[in-house]
């Protein structure tokens, strides 16, 4: 139903700008691409002030952006929040428990569940490898999306502008980076479905990684096995990657059942 209709059906005002804004979000939601203001206005039947002013406010909340040297938004990092909150309220982990449990006893090896929380990514649970020489990580510590498996896996399925956002961030901290190498290595993770590091954060782990999406195809986390970087990696363990890929799957199957 168009903002028209809603008005001619006696929708009082205050709900009527309450739909006009949840039909911003739900627009970004449903495209992988920057929106401009005229494109929102021709597809909620909107006028491209009331797109603006709505525009203006969820920027200054952060659930918008607006892309550098453009005149087009995406979702921001407070919109990212909500879906991994809405999300959490069903009890993430325990949904991927037993996927993250079979993975451990099939690897020998940690496995880790990641989730997406604004521009960085955070460890919401993990299963420690059985092994006497392990690699366990800090719950709740957040790590940057452009370092390390874990991140790249879920980084190279955000829209562009949040990439190209990331990107600048990484140079800016770091000149040395060869940036057209990093969006080719994040390329390749959208290729091949997951992604592999080697003692990348300088903790000594080598990790396989592979991100798990909401019904709606928008990734929300990724889960991973990792090991000492002595012993482990793609390299050495390649029948590992298809494991992780099917976890990964099994938690995206579980979530888009969980939506429905």
């Amino acid at each position: 139903m168009s903002a028209r209709s809603r008005t001619s059906s006696g929708t009082s005002g205050g709900t009527e700008s309450a739909d006009r804004v949840a039909d911003v979000l739900l627009l970004f939601a449903q495209r992988d691409r920057p929106l401009g203001v005229t494109e929102i206005a021709q597809n909620l039947d909107l006028s491209k002030a009331v797109v603006h002013r709505i525009l203006q406010s969820l920027t200054s909340r952060s659930l918008t952006w607006v892309v550098p040297g453009e005149s087009t938004y995406v979702l921001g990092p407070a919109a990212t929040t909500l879906s991994t909150r809405a999300w959490s309220q069903i009890d993430l982990r325990s949904l991927a428990a037993p996927m993250l449990r079979r993975l451990r006893d099939d690897t020998q090896e940690t496995t880790t569940l990641s989730v997406l929380i604004g521009m960085q990514r955070l460890y919401l649970d993990q299963y420690e490898s059985p092994r006497e020489i392990k690699m366990v990580v800090q719950l709740g510590s957040q790590h940057a999306l452009h370092s390390g498996a874990s991140s790249r896996a879920i980084l190279a399925f955000l829209p562009d502008a949040v990439i190209d956002r990331v990107i600048a961030q990484l140079v800016e901290a770091r000149p040395e980076v060869d940036e057209q190498e990093f969006r080719k290595n994040l390329a390749q993770v959208r290729e091949q479905g997951f992604a592999a590091s080697v003692n990348e954060r300088g903790t000594g782990s080598a990790s396989i990684a592979a991100p798990f999406f909401d019904m709606s195809g928008h990734v929300l986390g990724s889960i991973s096995a990792s090991g000492p970087a002595t012993h482990y990696g793609v390299e050495s363990h390649p029948e590992d990657v298809p494991r992780v890929l099917a976890a990964a799957r099994a938690i995206s199957s579980k979530l888009a059942g969980r939506g429905r």
